[in-house]
């Protein structure tokens, strides 16, 4: 079971910012010199947490990475990949206007989410 970040709550203040309001913090280095366009398809490992805590959906829990083409998923996620390299993890403390609202539809998280998320590729 992937464990609660200390800093769930809140981005601290050491995390970078970006214009649109992303905040992330680097987990460990990759080894990848590359990082994923926005049309490219990515192969990760994460975990997404409410900002009180709880954990929503892991791929770590399940044992099983995921991949999906990077413009089909959450705002916050598409601007985020592209800050990466291959083998990089990062935790994105990501605003609810980036991922799925304040008011998502049912079965969705609401307000401002924080996942670790590790690249594992890039491309098929």
């Amino acid at each position: 079971m992937p464990e609660t970040p200390e800093d769930v709550a809140a981005a601290p203040a050491d995390a970078e910012k970006t214009d649109s309001g992303l905040a992330s913090k680097l987990l460990a280095q990759g080894t990848g010199e590359t990082k994923p366009k926005a049309t490219d398809m990515v192969t990760v490992h994460y975990s997404g947490w409410t900002t009180d805590g709880k954990l929503f959906d892991s791929s770590v829990k399940r044992g099983e990475p995921t991949s999906f083409p990077l413009n089909g998923v959450i705002a916050g996620w598409t601007e985020g990949l592209q800050l990466m390299v291959t083998g990089e993890k990062r935790r994105f403390w990501i605003p609810a206007k980036m991922a799925y609202g304040e008011n998502p539809p049912a079965g969705y998280p609401a307000g401002t989410l924080v996942f670790d998320v590790e690249l594992i590729k890039i491309g098929r």
